[in-house]
Parts: structure tokens; sequence; C-alpha cells
């Protein structure tokens, strides 16, 4: 993965690997908190934070920690900084923290940190973990920055507190009706960004090795049977 380079690592979140509106990873803070601005960048930020410093950390331990409590031990490290960032947003912004509520500490079991620290972390150096978890964090920042503020201005004709004076608003954008379909639309645009293609048909007869594949050869027999 070092061979792609760091400039790669530090981008591909932003839209090729975006990990909400690509992997499709994180969708419980996603849907629940983006009604407004900066609900979105609030949690956005939040979990940057732990996913930069989980990553580096991890990194740093992969050659320590033994591979039957490998799991367990990412989680005490997340949990760690989720607990950190609360007692800071709680100190700091108690507004938001308010706001935010239960989804700040299921940070510890957001499946885009915990992907990171198993799929990335845990197999290259620190400096493009850190990298990595900057351009993973920036992607789902800017997801649910975008999000909420769709749904905010359509929803409620307001963005960060300030009235744009819309003659006409759609209530429904801040109910999670809303949120599903704005994330639909933002998940159809940046797959089209991307250049995504369907998936084509999965199956043994489109394998390349499909004729030395035992399993291919009992499937064919089957289907023989089948027609006589």
């Amino acid at each position: 993965m070092a061979k792609k380079g760091n400039l790669y690592e530090l981008t591909k979140g932003i839209i090729k690997e975006n990990p909400t509106l690509v992997t499709l990873l994180g969708m419980c803070p996603t849907l629940a908190v983006t009604v407004s601005a900066s609900n979105g960048i609030g949690m956005g930020l939040a979990t940057t934070f732990v996913l930069i410093c989980s990553n580096a950390v991890i990194s740093l331990l992969k050659n320590i920690i033994p591979k039957a409590v490998r799991l367990p031990c990412f989680i005490v490290v997340i949990a760690s900084f989720v607990t950190l960032i609360e007692f800071l947003m709680k100190g700091y912004l108690p507004d938001l923290y308010d706001r935010l509520g239960l989804f700040l500490s299921l940070i510890t079991v957001n499946c885009i940190i915990l992907g990171r620290a198993e799929a990335f972390a845990s197999k290259n150096k620190v400096l493009p973990s850190i990298l990595d978890a900057i351009g993973m964090g920036l992607g789902f920042t800017l997801s649910l920055f975008t999000m909420g503020s769709i749904r905010e201005i359509i929803g409620t004709g307001q963005w960060f507190g300030m009235d744009l004076h819309l003659p006409v608003t759609m209530g429904m954008f801040i109910m999670p009706a809303g949120g599903f379909f704005t994330l639909g639309v933002l998940i159809a645009v940046v797959n089209k960004i991307a250049n995504k293609k369907p998936p084509q048909q999965v199956g043994c007869a489109n394998c390349p090795n499909a004729k030395n594949c035992p399993s291919y050869k009992n499937e064919d027999n089957a289907k023989e049977a089948a027609a006589e």
C-alpha cells in the first residue's frame, strides 16, 4: 500500500473510497445526527480525531498485540480516545455535546474506525496510517456536513442558524425519510463522479479458472442432470 504514495493515502477517502458514500459504513450517525450542518461537522471531526489517534497507536503496537486478542485490544484503544473527546466536548462545546448525545459514545463501535484499524493500521507504518485516518475522516466529515447542510437548508430554511428566507421549506428533510432520500441522492452523485460501474453478474461461468474448478464441474453436472 505504501507504494501508492502518501498523497494517495491522504486523498483516497474523499471520493474514491469515501467511507460513507462509497463503502457505506457508519450509517447510524450519518442518518441520525445530520439534521443540521453543525451537527455533521461536530460528529465528523470527533470521529476524525478518534480515527487518527487510534490508527497511530494501533500501528505502533501492531507487532506487540497478540493476534488472539487483536480486536478487543483495538476496541480498548478506540474507547480510550472516545472517552477523551467526550470529556473535551462536554467541557468546551456543551451544546454540541448535548445535540450529539449517545452517538458520541457509539463512535467506539463505528465500523469505519474499527475497519481502518483492522484493514490498514494493523498492517502499515505510522505515517501512512495517520494519513489514511485523515483522509477517511475528512471524507466522513464532508459527507456528514453535506448531508446536514442539505437537510437543514431544505427542511428549515436555515444554515448554521442563519435564516435564508427561502420561499418554501420541506420539513420532511429533517425527518428520517428525508435523511434516507438525501443519502441515496448523494451516493448516486458520488458514484457517478467516481465512475463506479454496477457489479457484473457473479458466478462460476465468469471465472477464468472455471474449467479447472471442481465446483464448476459439479455445477455443470447438476445442470445436465436437471436437463435430463
